[in-house]
């Protein structure tokens, strides 16, 4: 971390998440100069499953980090529960790793962030954007705030280019004119840590698709609990819901996580202390507008890069930060206004979607019900689900299941009444 703080750069990335820490590796590799910023003091948490598919595992391996994520647990695939049954679905390979793992968000930034600075970028931290200066429709300075109400100070980063990976929330997005569309699927999840006698070094993660609350209902959702490994003796654990603007989420998410860890205690042997519980709101599927401008792109959570049927998002962030990373090394001069929301278009439209068309049918009252036992009692069914629902299909795959879930994507794109990302 630098001692003096930059005036000016040719890439500004604010956000030191997966994201924003991939996007500042990958742009410090091609040559550019990188600030890296973030209102947090690493390393910091995360409100997250830390769950890390074979996605994320693959760009993961592409910044050189398989030996790291190895060294942490590692899980060979998904056992779901629900509906009287219980089914191990193995990670699909094909031209993904065959492998996931979970590292917890504080360890896992604050190595990314470590591997961006190493790259070259140079990394600031307690520091929180508020504004931006404009010229001539390009953002020329982000102004900077650090320290408390009573000793704060202010200052301006100029750049040639800015990233934006701020989160869900996108503080700086909003300033940009981001806006979150809520008519479409969005996530409500909490996590928590515990520990385990028994699951901490867990070879699969565990879904609970048959999500209760106390009156026995069965929600629009599923839990998890993801084996973080021996040397963290413990599990994280929590619970996810879907909503839209029509049929908003009527739980109470941190209790709805205490009722969900008692129902699973003994089968788990889960300790009775719930730590650093946490929860958070997820724009998902490109739900979002005003994601660019001339020099500027939001990525990764600021873009709703969240799957819609499993709310993941580390993969998401890895990716658009390496694409527009290389974006910018290939033609500086691109309008990002427009070449961004469509290379988003092009690269997640079909599979995004589809996906909360999927999760929105979710949210119809009494569909899981009636659905959740036909498609347990289907090992092939399953399959196919963990496989479409984790988007788990690349450009390079041929395969039937590829075949089907791309056409199911061109077809549910074409009827979208909003564009993805506009």
């Amino acid at each position: 971390m630098s001692s003096v703080t930059p005036t000016r750069t040719e890439v500004l990335v604010v956000g030191a998440g997966p994201a924003g820490s991939g996007a500042a590796a990958w742009a410090a590799r091609l040559g550019s100069d990188v600030v890296l910023a973030d209102a947090a003091v690493f390393p910091r948490d995360k409100t997250c499953g830390d769950g890390l598919t074979p996605r994320a595992i693959g760009e993961l391996e592409r910044l050189g980090l398989r030996d790291w994520v190895r060294a942490h647990t590692v899980n060979q695939g998904l056992r779901a529960h629900g509906f009287g049954q219980t089914l191990h679905l193995p990670w699909p390979g094909g031209s993904l790793p065959d492998w996931g793992s979970a590292v917890a968000r504080t360890e896992l930034d604050d190595h990314l962030r470590t591997t961006a600075i190493k790259a070259g970028a140079t990394g600031i931290d307690g520091v929180r954007a508020v504004d931006v200066r404009r010229e001539s429709g390009r953002v020329r300075a982000v102004t900077f705030t650090q320290g408390g109400r009573s000793a704060s100070r202010s200052f301006e980063i100029e750049c040639e280019r800015l990233v934006v990976a701020d989160g869900v929330r996108s503080p700086l997005g909003k300033v940009l004119g981001r806006e979150w569309h809520r008519e479409t699927v969005y996530g409500v999840a909490g996590r928590c840590y515990v520990a385990s006698s028994t699951h901490a070094d867990d070879p699969w993660i565990s879904s609970h698709l048959e999500l209760r609350n106390e009156r026995r209902e069965v929600l629009s959702g599923y839990g998890w609990i993801f084996p973080l490994g021996r040397d963290a003796g413990g599990v994280n654990l929590g619970v996810g819901t879907l909503a839209t603007a029509k049929r908003p989420a009527d739980v109470a998410i941190k209790p709805l996580m205490s009722l969900y860890a008692d129902q699973r205690r003994a089968e788990f042997g889960l300790g009775e202390e719930l730590r650093m519980p946490t929860s958070a709101l997820l724009p998902m599927g490109g739900a979002v507008s005003n994601v660019a401008g001339r020099n500027w792109a939001l990525i990764g959570d600021a873009a709703a890069c969240v799957n819609p049927l499993n709310g993941e998002g580390i993969d998401y962030g890895l990716e658009t930060g390496r694409l527009l990373a290389e974006l910018l090394a290939e033609d500086p001069d691109a309008d990002l206004a427009t070449v961004w929301p469509a290379l988003l278009r092009d690269h997640y439209g079909e599979s995004f979607s589809i996906a909360r068309r999927l999760a929105g049918l979710v949210t119809v009252p009494r569909l899981l019900p009636a659905l959740g036992p036909i498609g347990m009692r289907s090992d092939l069914l399953m399959t196919l689900a963990l496989r479409w629902m984790g988007n788990l299909v690349t450009d390079e795959d041929r395969d039937r299941a590829a075949r089907v879930w791309r056409w199911a994507g061109r077809r549910s794109l074409a009827r979208e009444a909003r564009p993805l990302f506009g």
